[in-house]
């Protein structure tokens, strides 16, 4: 195998501050667009984020529609529904306004809508096609709500695929969204559960990618127009990854366990744009593989902020919940990295021996789940022993991003990594 010596980086363009909103209008505008579709959830539609959002693109003259059925945790039944709306409205940009399902929707809603195409064809195989994009996609202005996801900077969109009990996505560099607007303003409103899931999604994309195969053991492209958008770990995402993951030491707690506390609240927002340029480039690995299934067996459980018409399991707590244990588990295969990162986030490893880093990285990350309210484990979601071969099954097709592990996993490994998660302390 021909290992890869090449590695890019890309991002969307970034405007961080308070008061970012305010200048929608006006950038949309400048970027051609004169008839948009602003996309947003039920819940969002009538507060400040979006109020603010549509008074700025009425100064600037430009005609918009508000789409407001975004699902949380979407759907290919709700993307299809959104994609519907964008093709019937004959739009040239879009704006979306809302957390990861928010953006990832209007993704999906501009790609379907500007090369119309079979509905598994641009999603990524096993499960889909896996087609690329014809051609670059009509402008995309992103304004996030939540401190998490860091999908206004990244070229990747997921949704649950019910009849496959799983997760997946589709990912092309086209994706990304032109503009991210970070405005700390917008997480006022974020109840504390979804600024803890938020936030712990955040760092879970910062570790993963941090320490995510590098991308020079990895096979190199046989095409350089199709490398993927997930090349592993590299040395300008361990720069973003790295100071992620410092936000999240800083701030995460704060933000979470005081919402008037704007200061943390703007860190976290900022650390999620931050990972997202890591992990957009870098990759995530098992914690986000392994949450997919998770994600597929929500049932009745309905967490405290978040929609009551339907059971979820947060995408955050879905990734925190494994991660314990797999960070335990993968620090065998780059002991320094997973000391550092335990270092990152406070932890004294000026005595550790190598064979610490596993423990000390996964402590690290069982204290903070508790300082937030996360459940102890799988058990505290609703998903019991019985679950582990749609557990299992569900991450088998998840090898965009299994192949980012560090250290090779088999279906044994999964089994036992699960178990691990059912209770965690």
């Amino acid at each position: 195998m021909a290992r890869e010596t090449i590695f890019s980086t890309d991002a969307s363009a970034v405007v961080f501050g308070p008061g970012a909103t305010t200048e929608v209008g006006p950038r949309i505008k400048a970027l051609g667009c004169e008839r948009v579709m602003l996309v947003t959830d039920p819940r969002l539609a009538d507060l400040p984020p979006v109020a603010t959002a549509t008074s700025s693109l009425q100064d600037a003259r430009v005609d918009y529609e508000v789409f407001d059925r975004v699902r949380v945790e979407p759907t290919d039944a709700s993307w299809k529904e959104a994609i519907a709306a964008a093709t019937e409205g004959g739009y040239d940009g879009f704006v979306s306004v809302g957390g990861g399902s928010t953006m990832d929707t209007a993704k999906v809603a501009n790609l379907y809508s500007t090369y119309p195409a079979d509905f598994m064809a641009y999603v990524y195989p096993p499960l889909g096609e896996g087609r690329q994009a014809p051609g670059p996609l009509k402008p995309h202005i992103a304004i996030p709500t939540t401190a998490g996801t860091g999908s206004e900077t990244t070229g990747n969109a997921v949704f649950d695929l019910p009849s496959a009990h799983a997760k997946t996505a589709i990912a092309n560099r086209v994706l990304r969204p032109n503009v991210g607007l970070i405005d700390p303003d917008n997480t006022r409103t974020m109840p504390s559960l979804v600024a803890a899931c938020s936030g712990l999604d955040v760092l879970s994309h910062a570790l993963e990618s941090y320490t995510a195969v590098p991308f020079d053991q990895r096979e190199a492209a046989a095409d350089p127009l199709k490398r993927t958008v997930y090349q592993g770990a590299n040395p300008i995402s361990d720069i973003w990854a790295a100071r992620a993951i410092e936000f999240c030491a800083q701030y995460l707690v704060r933000a979470v366990q005081d919402p008037a506390d704007d200061e943390a609240r703007a860190n976290m927002l900022l650390a999620s744009t931050v990972a997202g340029i890591g992990f957009g480039n870098a990759g995530v690995h098992l914690p986000h593989a392994m949450s997919y299934p998770i994600s597929g067996l929500a049932r009745g459980f309905h967490p405290d902020g978040y929609p009551d018409d339907h059971a979820i399991v947060p995408h955050g707590m879905s990734v925190i919940l494994t991660a314990p244990a797999i960070f335990r588990w993968i620090a065998c295969a780059n002991p320094e990295r997973h000391l550092h990162a335990a270092a990152l986030l406070g932890v004294d490893t000026s005595q550790a021996k190598p064979e610490d880093a596993g423990d000390l990285l996964a402590g690290a990350l069982v204290e903070m789940m508790k300082a937030v309210g996360m459940p102890n484990g799988l058990n505290g979601v609703g998903i019991t022993e019985g679950d582990m071969p749609i557990l299992v099954e569900g991450t088998m097709p998840q090898t965009r991003i299994t192949s980012l592990s560090p250290r090779p996993v088999t279906p044994d490994d999964y089994r036992v990594l699960f178990m691990e998660s059912m209770t965690i302390w």
